[in-house]
């Protein structure tokens, strides 16, 4: 396969008017490896031939060599171009493309293959949707029940918001774990999440603990933007009231100097601190790293939350 870049044009058009932010150089304990291995290159191979797109690459993951080399791929549904233009975010935004009819198939297709025991599938968001494509994440998640019965689904989708009966839908296809990321403190969304409300984000995570109780809810949280340690707590809190099983904390990794900009790195003894106290607020399943993402290392995790809750039963 070639693949020829156009490098008269910038990946992210939208974002040409921000002002510029030094990107600073990371402390030893944020480095990683090149992807190189043999597994890593199967796993692209498998990606590119079912023709799917995922959150490894597009938003830039430093953990995609690590993950890839345990053909651990997250895929990302409904394209590659997202509505909206969070200052955080390396996938770039625009006009989507029509939906896919043959991805759901495609991805299960794909996981087959992979054998994976537990996968994650996001999404970029889709505004111009009647329903935010939340039918289309039921299609996915119907899809790999079917052709993969043994392998737990993880959903980590938008936050749908003004989509009426959207989560509805998804929790209908009964996703074994449903996951929406606050990102942020509440203090930082105009700057960061522009587009998104945050009590709008945990009202969605409650409601889709009252439509399946038996399933796991989920969300994260990024530092370094800004937040004190206070208001991360007061997250917390509030991921606690709406009933959030797992919590996942992150360091920010500005992609360009045209994203947000990054105020610190904290450094693997805050993380450390941060986790001790989800772990004290009562999450079953908390992690906290430098390097944490959404979906790193979310087949050990997941089985660790069944442990948990058979303890706390």
């Amino acid at each position: 396969m070639t693949i020829v870049i156009d490098t008269l044009k910038p990946r992210h058009p939208e974002k040409a008017h921000r002002p510029d932010n030094a990107v600073p150089r990371k402390p030893d304990w944020i480095r990683v490896k090149a992807p190189v291995s043999r597994e890593y290159i199967a796993t692209r191979q498998v990606v590119r031939e079912n023709n799917l797109h995922t959150v490894c690459e597009e938003a830039a993951c430093p953990n995609i060599g690590e993950c890839w080399t345990k053909r651990h791929a997250t895929m990302m549904i409904m394209g590659d171009t997202c509505t909206r233009a969070c200052a955080f975010c390396n996938v770039k935004t625009g006009l989507p493309a029509p939906l896919d009819a043959q991805e759901p198939a495609n991805v299960a297709a794909a996981v087959k293959r992979l054998g994976l025991a537990h996968v994650v599938i996001t999404s970029v968001d889709r505004d111009d949707l009647v329903d935010g494509g939340a039918g289309h994440f039921a299609q996915v998640i119907n899809a790999l029940h079917a052709e993969s019965p043994t392998t737990s689904v993880e959903v980590l989708t938008p936050d749908f918001l003004r989509k009426d009966g959207a989560v509805e839908t998804v929790m209908a296809a009964r996703p074994e774990v449903f996951n929406h990321n606050l990102e942020t403190v509440p203090r930082l969304y105009l700057n960061v999440r522009p587009g998104a409300r945050y009590y709008a984000s945990l009202r969605l995570l409650d409601r889709a603990k009252d439509l399946f109780p038996e399933g796991f809810t989920k969300s994260g949280l990024m530092v370094g933007l800004g937040e004190t340690r206070e208001e991360i707590m007061q997250v917390m809190d509030d991921l606690r009231a709406a009933r959030v099983d797992f919590l996942t904390i992150g360091q920010y990794l500005q992609p360009t100097k045209k994203h947000a900009r990054l105020d610190r790195f904290w450094t693997p003894a805050e993380f450390a601190s941060l986790e001790s106290i989800a772990r004290a607020k009562g999450f079953l399943m908390v992690s906290a790293s430098p390097l944490t993402r959404s979906s790193y290392h979310a087949d050990s995790d997941f089985a660790e939350l069944k442990k948990a809750r058979r303890q706390h039963a």
